[in-house]
Formats: structure tokens, C-alpha cells, sequence
């Protein structure tokens, strides 16, 4: 083990290990925010016992346990990226000492990995689960179903139908939550993935794939759709052509038709396909060259090999990939997405907030979600439904309101706490004072340490 991973692991453990046994915790005076209707609740008392909320009243004072002085701050649940890769290719060195702990620097309590090596990522979410490792709670799919010709070595390529099958029960066997589908699965082989998964009791959610219709992917029962893939092929006269040829932006906009887009937009609604948009890293994927991301303010807690290496090879390789499409062209199709969020949302299609992060360039672990969270509101969301895609859509999304969720008594304790109302301003996300973990409590004074820490390890220090 490196110096620099103990150093890491010391560090985390000097703030997890304090908290690792029960403990009494209650934040007086706060004002808490209700994320079902933006509601403020002020002047009010939390009390957690070990991991869970054991009480919500007004202005009263504990007896006993660690006090938190709330007064002027805002309470809401812990966030979730509904949409990461922990230990993907060339940025999973960085998985355990840079990027678990930037999601609680950032609020982050809990993820779910859309793809990642199968060990590493099991033994991570087991650890965390333990307390044995300093993170947000991970709901993981292991690596990835892709095709024969898959560029990612997280993930697992698939032929036929019978490597489909064989591939949904080794993971199910290893006990993974989901089942993550990527673009390059071919056509009889994704029916397969779908009907064995159903077959096996497991969700199978990802990308629609390159070969499949939107409309046949609700019909097999794919719980979600990413970064919009499928809804643009569906919006076209062309969706066909687009099963084995080349699709670009400007492709879609030449051929877009009001009326098809309607129509999947309707069947998205009608048999609640969640969808997780990605809308900060689509930004940064088809308006790479126009983005200075040298500029950016979260950049020291990048990892300096992304900055120097990576991002300049993704940047390159994107860019041959464009173009065929100008500029302008692909500025317009961002502008078309976000409008096609808009119009989802008000069809009441359920969606979730989540990043792809580290995969992309200037994608920075936890700092990218509060990004995320402004696209939604750039698209027409109100901040309380942007909050609602990190906070309450996920405990929907796993049938666990009565575990996460609204802040209520008897609900499991991960909390952020805020320096203003984020209903106010979705932008307020960003300004954290505290963060509670599965009922472990990080003060102001941990989070900085550990963000002095995290530039430190991310310099190569």
C-alpha cells in the first residue's frame, strides 16, 4: 500500500472511526425543509439515535448525546448521484481515496454505480456498509453490458443471446443490484438480458441500446433510460435508419417531428421509465471545445492525471466525432434537450439527477451533482423539483420512502446541513456546513480538513 493511500485512509478513519459505535446526536434550532412541498420548518430539533431520525420537534433541548447548533441553517435529506462509475478505466486508481470521499465533502450520501469493476466495487460498497470505508451508501451494478467491440474494460462484451444470459446470472450470483445495459449489446442478445433478468427477480437499466427502439425497450421492462438515449431516435422519422447507422445532433434536429417526440414522451409517462438525463455531462460532451474548463473552480480536486492526461485525450477523441456537426449545430441540441426535459417533466415523466462522473471531462465527483441540479432548473424545473431529483425521486425510485426520503422520525439519519434555503436558490446546495452519514456527523471543521486534504491528493501529494 503507497504512502499516499495510507495517508488517505488515516485521514478518513480520524473522522468516520469517532462515530463508528451508537450515538446520540441532535441539531437544535434549524429550519428543516419538507422536499415533498418546500415547506420551511423553523426553529426546529432533530435528534438521531445511532443511524436513524428519532425525533422532529419544535425548539426543544436534549438531555443527552452531541448538540449541533443549527440556527440559521437549513436541513435537508442527503443526495444521491444516481448516475457514477467509481472504479472505471483510467480514473479507478482514484476510487477509494479521492472519489468516495468528495461525494460527503459534497453532500453525496449515497450513488448508484452505472458501471465499474465487479470486485472493487463490491468490496467498496461492503466496506462502506461497515464502516470500515469513508463513502456514501452504493447501490452498484458491477460492470457494464456492452458489445463485442466495447471500449471500456469495465465491462463485460456480449455476442449472443446465450452470453447475455450468462452474464445477468453470474452477476445476480455475485450479488449485484442491478443490471447496467450499454449501447453495443446487439438486438436478439438485449431481449435475452431482459427477459433473464426478469427471470432472476433483478432491474436492468442503462443506455437504450444502438439496435433497440425506445418503444421496445419499455416493452421489455427497462427500469431506466440514460442521458436521453432513445428519446431523440424516437422524436425522427428516421428512428429505423438510426437501428444501424451513424446519429449525430444535427441528424436529430433535421428530423425531429413535434408529434413523434409527443408520443414517446407520452409512453415514458404512461409506464414511468425513469430517466437520468445527465444534462452537466452532455453539456460538457457536445460543447467540449467551447468549454475552458481550465477555468474551473472545483479543478484542485480533480486528479491532477485527469487534468493533464485524460481529459486532453477524451477532449480529443470527442472532437473527432464531431465533426460532422458545427459548432452552432450542437449548441441548438443542447438547447433541444433541455427543452425536451421541460416538456417531460410537465407530462410528469419521473426523473433522477445523476452525473457520470469521473467519465467525462471536468466531471468531478460530488461537485458535478449541485452542477446537475442547476441544469434541471436551466430547463424549466422549479428548485424544488431539482432537489427532488437528488433527494426524494430516489427513495421513490428503490420503493424505500420509508427509509430515505422526507426528513421524518423512524427514517435513516443522512442529512445535509445548509448556510441558506435551497428552495430559494438551487444554487444553496453547494453552501454545506455539515454533513450526517448513515447517523455520523461531520462538522464544518471535518469537511474542511478533509476538502485540504482531498486538493492535497488530488495534487499528487
Amino acid at each position: 500500500m503507497t504512502v499516499r493511500i495510507l495517508n488517505s485512509l488515516f485521514f478518513a478513519l480520524s473522522v468516520w472511526t469517532p462515530f463508528a459505535s451508537a450515538q446520540t446526536l441532535a441539531i437544535t434550532h434549524v429550519t428543516l425543509i419538507d422536499i415533498t412541498n418546500g415547506r420551511a420548518q423553523p426553529d426546529t430539533t432533530v435528534t438521531i439515535d445511532s443511524n436513524r431520525i428519532a425525533g422532529i420537534a419544535h425548539s426543544t433541548t436534549p438531555k443527552a448525546g452531541q448538540v449541533v447548533d443549527g440556527s440559521g441553517q437549513f436541513l435537508i435529506p442527503g443526495l444521491w448521484d444516481m448516475h457514477t462509475h467509481v472504479y472505471f478505466d483510467k480514473t479507478a486508481a482514484d476510487g477509494t481515496d479521492l472519489m468516495l470521499p468528495l461525494f460527503l465533502a459534497n453532500g453525496v450520501t449515497g450513488i448508484r454505480d452505472m458501471g465499474s469493476a465487479l470486485d472493487p466495487v463490491l468490496h467498496a460498497r461492503e466496506e462502506i456498509a461497515a464502516h470500515r470505508l469513508f463513502g456514501p451508501r452504493m447501490i452498484v451494478s458491477g460492470p457494464m453490458l456492452d458489445g463485442v467491440k466495447s471500449q471500456y474494460q469495465a465491462s463485460i462484451p456480449i455476442t449472443t443471446p446465450e452470453d447475455g444470459r450468462k452474464a445477468v446470472a453470474m452477476l445476480k450470483s455475485r450479488g449485484v443490484d442491478f443490471i447496467k445495459i450499454q449501447s453495443g449489446v446487439p438486438r436478439e442478445a438485449y431481449f435475452a438480458i431482459a427477459a433473464e433478468s426478469k427471470k432472476r427477480g433483478i432491474e436492468f437499466e442503462g443506455h437504450v441500446p444502438d439496435a433497440i427502439r425506445a418503444a421496445e425497450a419499455v416493452a421489455a421492462g427497462q427500469r431506466t433510460f440514460e442521458h436521453l438515449i432513445g428519446v431523440f431516435e424516437a422524436s425522427s422519422p428516421d428512428e429505423d435508419k438510426y437501428l444501424s447507422g451513424t446519429k449525430t445532433p444535427g441528424a436529430f434536429l433535421a428530423t425531429w417531428d413535434a408529434k413523434r417526440e409527443a408520443r414517446i414522451i407520452q409512453l415514458l409517462a404512461q409506464n414511468h421509465v425513469w430517466q437520468c438525463p445527465t444534462l452537466f455531462w452532455e453539456r460538457g460532451q457536445w460543447l467540449v471545445d467551447a468549454i475552458d474548463y481550465s477555468k474551473d473552480p472545483d479543478l484542485p480536486w480533480a486528479a491532477r492525471s485527469w487534468v493533464t492526461k485524460l481529459w486532453p485525450e477524451l477532449r480529443k477523441s470527442i472532437l473527432k466525432s464531431l465533426d460532422t456537426d458545427p459548432l452552432p449545430v450542437r449548441q441548438k441540441f443542447v438547447e433541444h434537450e433541455l427543452d425536451i426535459v421541460r416538456k417531460m417533466n410537465a407530462a410528469h415523466v419521473p426523473f433522477l439527477a445523476g452525473t457520470d462522473t469521473a467519465a467525462g471531462v471536468d466531471v468531478i465527483p460530488g461537485f458535478s451533482l449541485h452542477l446537475e441540479l442547476q441544469r434541471f432548473v436551466a430547463a424549466g424545473f422549479t428548485p424544488l423539483e431539482a432537489l427532488q431529483t437528488a433527494t426524494l425521486n430516489p427513495a421513490k425510485f428503490y420503493n424505500k420512502l420509508a427509509e430515505y426520503g422526507p426528513l421524518q422520525k423512524g427514517r435513516i439519519a443522512d442529512l445535509v446541513l445548509l448556510k441558506a434555503n435551497p428552495i430559494d436558490d438551487i444554487g444553496n446546495t453547494r453552501r454545506i456546513s455539515g454533513v450526517i452519514a448513515d447517523g455520523r456527523y461531520i462538522s464544518q471543521q471535518d469537511l474542511d480538513r478533509l476538502r485540504v486534504r482531498l486538493k492535497q491528493l488530488a495534487a499528487g501529494k
